[in-house]
């Protein structure tokens, strides 16, 4: 149900930049293994900053790019009935959707992780490894950057269903 012509775009526009920036982590993710992989087999040098900026941007990718998923229907689906429905009765399954699942999980997710990430930040949480990163709080915010970027596309989705529902009865 994507569309650059609705009063969504902005929205749409910010998960697209969102998923592109996923994208550019999942390369120096990728760049990133492969020196550790070779530093460690070719040279015998480990690096535990190098490993954990590895597992970084692996969090980033998996939470930051929901939004993006999201906008381009790429969450888990059973389209066996769905595929054949009309375009108003998809968009009455999705708000239910969204409404009745992704919000109170949404909610149930930040509530659930806003203490966890204001202690790491409190604390200025590192690395418990020598060696490692002092950023495990930016990670752990992470946590609220996934619920950040699906609920502002679930925003957009949302005011699509509404915008199909009360169009021209077909």
């Amino acid at each position: 149900m994507t569309s650059t012509a609705t009063p969504f775009a902005k929205l749409d526009r910010l998960s697209t930049i969102l998923g592109h920036l996923c994208g550019y982590c999942l390369l120096l993710m990728v760049l990133l293994a492969g020196l550790v992989v070779l530093l460690r087999y070719g040279f015998g040098i480990g690096s535990i900053a190098l490993q954990e900026s590895v597992l970084y941007l692996h969090g980033a990718v998996f939470t930051l790019g929901t939004g993006f998923t999201l906008l381009h229907q790429g969450h888990v689906r059973v389209d066996i009935f769905y595929r054949q429905w009309s375009p108003r009765r998809k968009a009455a399954v999705d708000l239910a959707g969204y409404l009745l699942l992704l919000l109170p999980v949404l909610l149930f997710f930040a509530i659930a992780s806003w203490d966890y990430v204001m202690v790491s930040w409190q604390r200025l949480e590192g690395s418990p490894e020598s060696g490692g990163l002092p950023l495990v709080y930016l990670q752990k915010t992470l946590l609220l950057g996934l619920v950040g970027a699906l609920l502002l596309q679930a925003v957009a989705e949302i005011g699509r269903c509404v915008l199909i529902l009360r169009g021209p009865q077909s």
